[in-house]
């Protein structure tokens, strides 16, 4: 394969996956990548033109037959789907199989940590799987350490809609001080990117085994940092874009010997029985060309050790919830589903579910918080003013606002921030939707309505 930086990574993916299924994937990586989605159980109503298959190890995820122009799909807005690589998809399969078949569940709310989440794909596929699984017991902290990107996946959680997770830009070294608080973690580290050639030109021509080295060194050092706040007897699932032995199994076998773990899928596993997916020493890899999508590492190891020393089992004190009807004038009654817990971000009101606020409260005492629950409103004096992302959150009751609904095109220019009318009687504040789902506030005037769609989340594109 001749010499230079692409002859090196050939020799790291012939070790990886043996010179044979390495010639296949190398020609793979010349192909156009695949395009993928996986669906919103809690938002139903997205659909497709042409041809779909569905993805083997998650029932909400589909293969598209072509790129749709999703900024023109208003379900997109409304946090219908997420966007994801179908091999990214795969991590959410094996947090599936630990809730499933792995871990012994707590008797209060689960917590589970994305710890390198941004843009929120894997983030949002958790949510779904924690919520299907426990309904609304659990507490999901999603962190990204770069601010930019954080703020990208803050939005992002907002259009899905969960209430129950939390997003923080700490960097690792600031869960050490939540000793024992996380039952699984999802380390979904950076590294040097292989399995993404075909999708980032730049990640091929940056790669280099030196790449590797500080890569490998580097995710160390982040496992190490979060190491102590998973409990013992919780489980880290390890996951990579690329396919190198060093920044993968090395890495797990590390995880085992330097810092106190067993793996969960050490050579086999029924976790991993698609076509195309390969098993390592002790995990899974996917590769282009033996599967649809692009690159992906997967693993999982337990904490061992005393469970009384972290105290997974422990009991979390519950505090009376905080009425909502005073607090910067007369926030309405009939806002949520179930019991929230108020307070005040500046001059937004935020609403975060009863069930986990001790926890979310905790978390936020030693993290730089971005999200939580959800941003309800703001006091106009003595009128309440909707939040966008109070439209989009699965918290909001059905009656808490008169609703419109919009065919696609006065949709498009809601969401382009044109002017709109809508199909409702009642003025004041309206939520409009679209086959359904919600996408925001109006204030229905009569003749007109002011919009209340965030600039910022506007489309910029040409809607016509």
């Amino acid at each position: 394969m001749g010499t230079g930086p692409d002859s090196s990574f050939a020799e790291y993916l012939e070790e990886a996956i043996g010179r044979e299924n390495a010639g296949i994937a190398f020609s793979a990586l010349g192909l156009d990548p695949s395009v993928s989605v996986r669906l919103n159980p809690m938002k139903p109503g997205a659909e497709f033109d042409g041809q779909s298959t569905a993805v083997p190890w998650c029932r909400h995820g589909l293969m598209l037959d072509g790129r749709p122009k999703f900024t023109l799909d208003p379900c997109f807005h409304a946090g219908g789907y997420y966007v994801q690589d179908s091999s990214s998809m795969f991590t959410g399969h094996i947090f599936r199989d630990i809730l499933q078949n792995r871990l012994e569940m707590p008797q209060r709310p689960i917590r589970v940590l994305d710890l390198c989440a941004a843009p929120g794909g894997k983030t949002t596929d958790l949510a779904s799987s924690l919520r299907e699984a426990t309904g609304d017991m659990f507490m999901l902290v999603a962190n990204e350490v770069m601010r930019q990107r954080a703020s990208v996946l803050a939005d992002n959680i907002a259009i899905w809609g969960d209430p129950n997770v939390t997003v923080t830009s700490s960097d690792p070294e600031r869960f050490g001080h939540l000793k024992g608080m996380f039952d699984i973690i999802l380390a979904d580290v950076p590294c040097s990117g292989e399995g993404m050639f075909r999708k980032d030109a730049k990640a091929r021509e940056q790669w280099s085994e030196e790449t590797v080295a500080l890569c490998q060194a580097r995710q160390r050092r982040i496992i190490a940092d979060v190491w102590d706040s998973l409990a013992a007897g919780g489980i880290l699932i390890y996951s990579t874009c690329t396919f190198n032995r060093l920044e993968n199994d090395g890495n797990v076998e590390w995880i085992c010997r330097t810092l106190g773990a067993e793996p969960l899928y050490p050579g086999s596993g029924k976790a991993g029985d698609f076509p195309g997916v390969m098993q390592t020493g002790y995990g899974f890899l996917l590769v282009p060309g033996f599967v649809k999508g692009e690159g992906q590492y997967c693993s999982a190891v337990m904490k061992t050790g005393s469970s009384k020393e972290d105290g997974r089992q422990e009991k979390v004190r519950r505090k009376t919830a905080k009425p909502q009807k005073k607090i910067g004038g007369a926030l309405p009654g009939n806002l949520f589903k179930e019991k929230v817990r108020i307070s005040q971000n500046g001059s937004l009101t935020v609403a975060v579910p009863e069930v986990i606020a001790d926890d979310v409260e905790t978390a936020a005492s030693c993290l730089s918080t971005l999200r939580r629950g959800c941003t309800a409103g703001s006091m106009k004096g003595r009128d309440f003013i909707p939040d966008a992302d109070l439209a989009l959150s699965v918290m909001l009751s059905e009656e808490a606002f008169p609703r419109a609904e919009l065919d696609l095109r006065t949709a498009l220019a809601f969401l382009h921030r044109d002017r709109i009318t809508v199909n409702c009687q009642e003025k004041g504040h309206v939520l409009v939707c679209y086959r359904g789902l919600p996408l925001g506030f109006v204030k229905n005037l009569g003749n007109r309505c002011n919009s209340l769609h965030p600039m910022n989340r506007r489309i910029r594109m040409d809607i016509e």
